[in-house]
């Protein structure tokens, strides 16, 4: 069992399809006050300021805690959450027939071990179709996504090639953690 430091439903499910028990509870950390020259160094700082106000308020010595954050990226641009829908065309349409990368970095802390880790998948997206675009903004389902960013749903028919684990993608590398378990 170990304490997932995250309110990400997409997180939760990895957890729930490798078999990993775990609580949901986390603290939320502003990440808006981040400056970072790169998009790695960008979610290393903000997986960071969450582990801190994580293990400050719940520790690891009743369960493991863990901690993740992603950032995707194009064209050397940081795409975070989108604010609005015209925020998550342009996020969608700077993906659009690109190659696009998203990087999810996350710390495993335990009273013995720390384990922290930024892997990254990379996708190159054919170009994507103006009216499924605008499908998926009315859907509401790009809200609360890295990048407006959903490579298990809307961006899935137009992956032309993958390199990396689809589950870094979707916000934890569980191929990564399960050894340390």
């Amino acid at each position: 069992m170990l304490r997932l430091a995250s309110a990400s439903i997409t997180r939760a499910e990895l957890l729930n399809a490798a078999g990993i028990s775990y609580l949901q509870e986390s603290v939320d950390f502003d990440e808006d006050s981040i400056v970072a020259p790169t998009p790695k160094n960008f979610v290393y700082q903000a997986t960071l300021g969450k582990y801190k106000v994580n293990l400050e308020k719940f520790g690891c010595s009743d369960y493991p805690l863990l901690v993740a954050d992603t950032v995707v990226t194009a064209h050397g641009k940081i795409l975070r959450k989108a604010k609005d829908e015209d925020d998550a065309r342009q996020i969608l349409q700077m993906q659009s027939g690109s190659d696009v990368a998203i990087i999810t970095c996350m710390i495993y802390k335990t009273p013995r071990l720390e384990l922290i880790d930024i892997s990254s998948t990379h996708y190159f997206f054919n170009v994507f179709d103006p009216e499924s675009i605008e499908q998926y903004i009315q859907s509401g389902d790009w809200r609360g996504k890295a990048g407006a960013c959903m490579v298990e749903g809307f961006c899935k028919p137009y992956i032309r090639e993958v390199r990396g684990f689809e589950s870094t993608a979707m916000g934890l590398c569980v191929e990564v953690l399960k050894p340390f378990l």
